[in-house]
């Protein structure tokens, strides 16, 4: 799940990810923002799910996944959009454009 928070005096925004699945034991960011490099997410025991937060610039669009028990690739469920990769499966896609 993605939760964003806008600032009107900065060119970035607060996005939240969060993921949630008990049969997993750790779960790890990876995105365009980020060059894939799996950054772990702490797990919140009182909300039983995975989050961390990452400030990206506005109006922009980056592709992202979740790393699972350090083995499998999975995208998120509620993601902005969703786009083919080079692997034959898709990137979910987080977009930073404020609604109207």
């Amino acid at each position: 799940m993605l939760k964003k928070k806008f600032f009107k005096t900065k060119k970035e925004a607060e996005v939240t990810f969060e993921f949630s699945r008990d049969d997993i034991k750790s779960v790890a960011l990876a995105g365009e923002f980020n060059e894939w490099s799996p950054l772990t997410m702490k797990y919140v025991k009182k909300d039983k799910v995975f989050r961390t937060r990452v400030r990206l610039p506005k109006d922009s669009s980056f592709r992202f996944k979740y790393l699972l028990d350090n083995e499998t690739w999975e995208n998120d469920y509620q993601a902005d959009a969703y786009v083919p990769n080079q692997f034959g499966t898709e990137d979910s896609v987080v977009d930073t454009k404020k609604s109207v």
